[in-house]
């Protein structure tokens, strides 16, 4: 049988003793060796990948980086072997689910011909929050897992800093308790610009999709991201940096020519996430700048569609190459 293996994150491999297969009926001496397995354990992500036909993940990008040593997690030249059978299809949005034109959550739905409604969703953000109100005042937006991986470490460095701008900031999610506690911390020690919702809350969720100016991902790696094309469905302005998925989808601002649908930067660190999240506020001040840039990110296609296909390809390619006996 042709198999199609997909990685979702690298970094989650699946290490664990050997003894872990006789739980689905197996016996250890079953197993095929496999150099990549070290100090007597099995790694169910490097079987993955060494026994399929084809190998996919998230992005084109992102099947790029992870050839490479900084990104690779030690798999690194079993996934370079196998170049020629790796490929990258992003994620789709389901645009039932995420659509401002019709969405249960938010307070004014609105679309691309109706922007204008959009400041009726903000004010009622910024009242959920305690902030003041007002389309003039910069709203950002974070939703995420509260991990090192998704630039939490270089987002608490720089938020002091993007705070005294006069932005407002507002995160929701779980993880990390010293992250946890730390933006609790911030949003106690600025409670008129800075929110922190440390939970779940799907409807909140969108209810900050359709209310912020700008929504930041600064992630170490990002495989594929769902945030950026969500945020961008809605009209609120990516700030991502120039890793995995957020490479292929986000398209930097260029005021010279007019194109792009959000504001990225290269190197990790707390400077250039502040720079990119400046360069994002002086565009802000400029009314019709900063509506093409909105009516450029929601005419975007993330659909499931155009991934569909390309999944049919390797599922086609991976039965081809299963009968060639490759």
């Amino acid at each position: 049988m042709a198999t199609v293996f997909t990685i979702h994150n690298l970094a989650y491999q699946g290490i664990f003793d050997p003894s872990v297969v006789s739980s689905v009926g197996l016996d250890e001496s079953d197993l095929l060796e496999l150099e990549k397995e070290r100090e007597g354990k099995i790694n169910f992500m490097a079987r993955g990948i060494s026994f399929s036909d084809v190998v996919s993940t998230v992005s084109e990008e992102y099947a790029k980086e992870i050839q490479s040593k900084e990104y690779g997690a030690g798999l690194e030249e079993l996934l370079a072997d196998k170049r020629d059978r790796l490929f990258g299809i992003l994620n789709g949005v389901d645009y039932q689910v995420f659509n401002p034109q019709t969405d249960p959550h938010i307070a004014l739905n609105y679309d691309l011909h109706s922007l204008d409604n959009k400041g009726a969703n903000k004010k009622a953000l910024q009242r959920e929050c305690g902030f003041e109100a007002g389309t003039d005042i910069p709203l950002m937006g974070m939703i995420s897992r509260l991990t090192d991986q998704k630039g939490l470490d270089i987002l608490v460095e720089a938020i002091k800093a993007v705070l005294e701008l006069g932005v407002q900031f507002v995160v929701l999610g779980t993880g990390d308790f010293r992250y946890q506690d730390l933006l609790t911390h911030l949003a106690k020690e600025f409670p008129h610009n800075m929110k922190a919702f440390i939970k779940f809350d799907a409807a909140l969720a969108q209810r900050i999709y359709a209310g912020c100016d700008m929504f930041v991902m600064p992630s170490r790696f990002e495989p594929c991201g769902l945030g950026q094309l969500i945020s961008m469905a809605y009209g609120t302005i990516p700030i991502v940096r120039r890793t995995g998925g957020l490479a292929d989808t986000v398209k930097d601002f260029d005021p010279r020519t007019g194109t792009g649908t959000g504001f990225v930067f290269q190197n990790y660190n707390a400077m250039h996430l502040l720079v990119a999240i400046v360069r994002a506020l002086e565009h802000f001040r400029d009314e019709g700048t900063w509506r093409s840039l909105m009516e450029r990110a929601m005419s975007c296609d993330f659909s499931w569609d155009s991934s569909a296909h390309k999944y049919e390809e390797i599922y086609k390619l991976a039965i081809e190459l299963r009968k060639k006996g490759h």
